[in-house]
């Protein structure tokens, strides 16, 4: 079988530590020319960014692409509601599950797809409460102390 070849052109860092991730979609967003081509040079951020279905249409909100150096007259604004393009069967699907309290759709990463497409990984997830965040901090401490101890062990 053949490996998909992606490239990441931002991803939202914060994300997993913020939020219970419950589950995972590919989204075709709708850019303008200049945009694409600062997203390719790296200049994208998704912090503190997420989506939201209003009337029966998916956007993307506080996403910040730079505005693209030679692009003067066509540049957009760096912050504008971006649309996302998926099937009205996932849409209406993802409104159901935003319906509910606490749960909200962010951004993990935008990437490029191997036919050149730019593509977002959105996440229905779940915000994480305080001791959550602890609670993974003291298991990823854990385990890393596993992995040294059996490291040192093997030799």
């Amino acid at each position: 079988m053949k490996e998909r070849i992606t490239r990441d052109l931002a991803t939202n860092r914060k994300a997993r530590h913020d939020y219970h991730i419950i589950e995972t979609y590919e989204a075709g967003i709708a850019l303008a020319g200049t945009e694409v081509k600062s997203l390719r040079q790296g200049k994208a951020n998704l912090k503190d960014s997420f989506a939201r279905v209003e009337k029966g249409e998916l956007f993307l909100y506080n996403m910040h692409i730079s505005p693209y150096e030679k692009g003067n007259i066509f540049n957009k604004d760096p912050l504008r509601p971006r649309k996302l393009l998926m099937h009205r069967k996932e849409i209406d699907r993802l409104y159901g599950l935003v319906k509910e309290k606490g749960v909200t759709l962010i951004p993990l990463r935008v990437y490029l797809n191997e036919r050149g497409l730019v593509k977002v990984e959105l996440a229905v997830a779940k915000g994480k409460t305080l001791y959550d965040k602890r609670e993974d901090i003291k298991r990823r401490d854990a385990e890393r102390e596993m992995e040294k101890a059996f490291k040192n062990y093997s030799r």
